[in-house]
């Protein structure tokens, strides 16, 4: 199965750049890195983002905490677009799952990004809340893991593995981390990763040999020396 590649961005150039790549198959968003490029009206920002990604598929977060906030901010958000996914943060910030927002959104139809999982415990509950013939992504951040010593990789199988049979639920890899996660996300089974423009742009120099790599990394330290005018 092919893993699909996301870019991970809310950088309206970088969006407008990248939606011609024919590498690049959708973009995720969060209010952080909405907050990192600079918007001010959520509304407005989001609907600057569509207007040069129409076709692909764009996950855009809601930022209420209580759970009619997330209700009523999806329902609006699902509205600015078909290739809308509506982010939906798997818990609140008080711990509390919210199966009944997914649950309620999903019966609606609404293309639905489940963000934040970590466990395999948390995609059995997001499963049981979803409609099947409902299109979810359940976002897995396997880079966080990493940060704090965990491994990602059982989790991610196993959650594959839950969700083999259903068409419509994908899997995706996310807070990558390195160009190597995009193997580790396809030898995982995952249906998509999401990854950071700079990463993207590693993924093109997939194929070097270590004889090319190793040239390419002496011929910048000797140009990076002779920049600097290095003498002894």
């Amino acid at each position: 199965m092919k893993t699909k590649i996301f870019c991970d961005s809310a950088d309206f150039t970088t969006i407008k750049k990248l939606n011609n790549n024919s590498l690049v198959s959708g973009f995720t968003t969060n209010p952080s890195l909405m907050k990192l490029s600079g918007a001010k009206n959520y509304r407005h920002y989001s609907l600057k983002l569509l207007k040069v990604c129409k076709k692909k598929p764009i996950s855009l977060e809601v930022f209420g905490d209580t759970f009619d906030q997330m209700m009523k901010q999806a329902v609006i958000i699902n509205s600015w677009g078909k290739n809308v996914y509506v982010k939906i943060p798997v818990v609140n910030s008080k711990g509390l799952f919210s199966g009944k927002v997914i649950k309620t959104l999903s019966e609606k139809g609404i293309k639905l990004n489940i963000t934040a999982v970590y466990t395999v415990n948390q995609v059995k509950k997001i499963l049981k809340s979803i409609n099947k013939n409902s299109k979810t992504i359940i976002s897995i951040f396997s880079g966080r893991m990493s940060d704090v010593g965990k491994d990602p990789v059982p989790i991610i199988k196993e959650s594959v593995r839950l969700t083999k049979k259903m068409k419509k639920v994908e899997i995706l890899w996310a807070s990558t981390r390195e160009a190597y996660n995009y193997l580790q996300a396809k030898k995982c089974g995952c249906s998509i990763i999401t990854m950071p423009p700079a990463i993207i742009q590693k993924i093109s120099k997939f194929g070097k040999t270590y004889q090319e790599l190793t040239l390419d990394t002496v011929k910048n330290f000797l140009k990076d020396s002779r920049d600097s005018d290095f003498k002894i």
